[in-house]
């Protein structure tokens, strides 16, 4: 057995509590850790790490993790320590990340890696010169209908993609009568908030790895919702962009085009749904599920406003098979990277990938302000 000490900072908050801790970490120790192909098994231990010593502490109880703590430096200078993963706020990310680096210590972070493009490039420098292993959450390729579709995407079922398009959201309730069910920083530009700065680094992975790199972004960033009410009560101006409206151009050719917005309410199956087209069939993907449409089985309709429509456009689609079993995608994701620690196995999704997620966003923000297209540089350039 070999054990790695992860000290998990920001754990409090719902994403790191809900999807990090309890439904990844602890739940690769209660399934006895992670094996490796020679025989040996990965286990977890945990310390956790948190601003408000009554949270962390409670946190810590319920879980069962016997160490936590207030002081993030102090866990840091511990030498049992092997790994450092920060769910903080955007905000406050970058100040760990760095004070890991320089610990020496392997670091996992949530995205995007720092509010603007030019810390996070230092931050991946930094990382790469301490040579420290390092790794970025990109938790939708890991998701049972992402991996769906890149199994169509591998096995030439598109023949020539032609377009991306990708609907994701959900109404955020402002607080004056529902509570909102997001932290109020989210919609303030000076806390770290904003759709684009909070999505696009995702979409940025989801694309390149996917579809091929992104060579160029137009992009609309708005504030539909300017007033907003915080966990106090009290209200606040909303600040952030709060829905934005993308075009990418995909080296080869193929065009991409994303809305996502916290004031839309949902008709579709799924809050995020990615709609490829291609010469020889079609996909609709969503988190869990995958629908296709080959070439030979596309109906054939003719615009008729005058007469209901004849075809049932859904029944036409088929839902691909799961091959793998549908696990947790930041549980598989955190797999991966323990693997990575402990046993030098390959990981893509490194804080140079994280650096280029926020690259983008900072792209598509100057995008939105310049009203223009903005190209976006090659991955090694």
């Amino acid at each position: 057995m070999t054990t790695v000490t992860i000290a998990a900072n920001g754990v409090t908050g719902r994403m790191g509590r809900n999807q990090h801790l309890r439904r990844s970490l602890l739940a690769i120790r209660e399934q006895g850790g992670v094996a490796l192909a020679d025989g040996r098994w990965i286990v977890p231990e945990l310390i956790l790490i948190g601003r408000d010593a009554d949270r962390v502490r409670r946190l810590a109880e319920e879980t069962g993790v016997a160490r936590w703590s207030t002081d993030r430096d102090a866990v840091l200078s511990d030498p049992a320590v092997d790994v450092y993963f920060d769910a903080t706020a955007t905000a406050s990310r970058a100040d760990g990340v760095r004070a890991a680096i320089g610990a020496g210590k392997a670091v996992y972070c949530e995205k995007p890696l720092a509010p603007t493009a030019g810390e996070a490039a230092e931050l991946a420098k930094l990382a790469e010169a301490a040579g420290v292993k390092t790794g970025i959450v990109a938790d939708k390729l890991f998701l049972p209908g992402l991996r769906k579709l890149r199994r169509a995407l591998d096995s030439g079922f598109f023949g020539r993609v032609l377009s991306v398009r990708c609907d994701f959201g959900y109404w955020v309730f402002e607080g004056q009568v529902e509570p909102s069910q997001r932290p109020s920083w989210n919609y303030r530009a000076e806390d770290g908030g904003g759709i684009v700065l909070d999505m696009f680094p995702h979409w940025q992975y989801v694309l390149e790895d996917l579809f091929g790199p992104i060579m160029s972004v137009l992009c609309h960033a708005v504030t539909h919702l300017p007033e907003r009410v915080d966990e106090a009560g009290a209200a606040y101006a909303g600040t952030a962009d709060d829905a934005a409206y993308a075009l990418f151009a995909l080296e080869g050719g193929t065009v991409a085009s994303f809305t996502s917005s916290w004031a839309t309410r949902v008709r579709r199956d799924e809050l995020v749904e990615f709609h490829v087209d291609g010469t020889l069939g079609s996909a609709v993907a969503g988190l869990r599920s995958c629908h296709l449409q080959p070439r030979a089985a596309t109906p054939r309709p003719t615009w008729n406003p005058d007469v209901p429509n004849p075809i049932d456009f859904r029944a036409t689609w088929v839902d691909a098979p799961a091959i793998e079993p549908d696990e947790n995608g930041f549980k598989l994701q955190w797999e991966a990277f323990l693997r990575h620690v402990a046993a030098d196995e390959p990981f893509p999704h490194t804080l140079a990938q994280g650096a280029r997620g926020a690259l983008l966003a900072d792209l598509a923000l100057r995008s939105s302000a310049e009203r223009r297209w903005i190209d976006v540089p090659a991955a090694d350039a």
